[in-house]
């Protein structure tokens, strides 16, 4: 299957997103006796094959949104339009959704401007704005870092408003700039890790407590922790350690996938964060043609994909 990197990392990520939904929340152990090693249906949510969540929901509202001019009210009405059944689900209606992300948008449907309405307290650092962020670094990839902070710290603000997040999401798209930048795996990590500590070295965004909690992933090479080490909850943190485990333990997108999801727990998330690089690096074409051609709406994924390639110049 041939595919441009937009659409491989919306496929990428969608698919992903669709392979763990049957098992979001198993445990490891469960996992561990039942390993998922092909697409399932029904399950924890009891959907049928080829549903993806609300991760890729978002993550699509997001896309729709940046075809057009960067513009946080209309980001945060593309989220109410899914919320409220229109806009980007897979059968029509909502069956998954985060605590902090349904506060918060329940906040914008009343009154509060986008950027006031996330979560901004320690208990806020759920994944919802980073299993939702990547589209982002295709717009704000050639700005100055500086610049790219700021709206990515407005973008994850509309749900996920606590620095915590925001770091997360920052981390997250740096690694994918360098990806795009055409780096092997393991430099973009280093590059990333270089850039950001610079980064935070040099601008007092949050305490050093802060910035501690993310030493795994800046201060040294997650690569090398055991399996045991490893978290895949919800908190966004474990999300974006895992991701990064995955990605730099693996050499294709089905394994790194596979190697997220039978992580358990939050695992269509990792799932999520993972499939968009796996896609965007390794491409699809490895992927068995009945996975992708059971991915919910697929037609309407590669519209879009077609439509943010040419706003920002993927095109085959």
């Amino acid at each position: 299957m041939k595919t441009n990197i937009i659409e491989s990392t919306f496929l990428g990520l969608a698919l992903a997103d669709a392979l763990g939904v049957p098992v979001e929340f198993k445990s490891r152990q469960e996992l561990l006796n039942n390993p998922v090693i092909d697409m399932r249906e029904y399950g924890t949510h009891h959907q049928p094959k080829g549903t993806w969540s609300d991760d890729s929901s978002l993550t699509f509202c997001l896309a729709e949104s940046l075809c057009k001019k960067f513009n946080i009210n209309n980001i945060a009405n593309k989220f109410s339009s899914w919320y409220r059944e229109i806009n980007w689900t897979p059968h029509g209606s909502v069956f998954d959704i985060g605590n902090t992300t349904n506060k918060a948008i329940n906040l914008y449907l009343k009154g509060t401007p986008p950027t006031l309405c996330g979560g901004n307290s320690e208990y806020d650092n759920g994944n919802g704005s980073l299993m939702r962020i990547s589209p982002l670094a295709f717009y704000i990839k050639d700005f100055s870092i500086e610049k790219r902070f700021d709206i990515i710290k407005e973008v994850s603000s509309i749900t996920h408003a606590h620095i915590r997040s925001v770091i997360s999401c920052f981390i997250y798209l740096e690694f994918i700039i360098e990806i795009l930048d055409k780096n092997e795996i393991i430099v973009a990590y280093k590059n990333m890790q270089k850039k950001v500590n610079d980064f935070l070295l040099n601008n007092p965004i949050c305490s050093q407590h802060e910035i501690t909690i993310f030493n795994r992933v800046l201060e040294n090479n997650i690569q090398y922790l055991k399996e045991e080490d490893i978290s895949s909850g919800g908190y966004v943190v474990h999300t974006l350690e895992a991701s990064f485990w995955c990605l730099l333990n693996t050499s294709d997108y089905t394994e790194a996938v596979f190697k997220a999801i039978n992580l358990g727990e939050d695992n269509d998330t990792t799932a999520t964060v993972v499939g968009a690089v796996s896609g965007m690096y390794y491409g699809l074409n490895d992927v068995p043609k009945e996975w992708i051609n059971a991915i919910a709406r697929k037609n309407d994924i590669l519209l879009l994909s077609k439509q943010f390639a040419k706003k920002y110049g993927y095109e085959n």
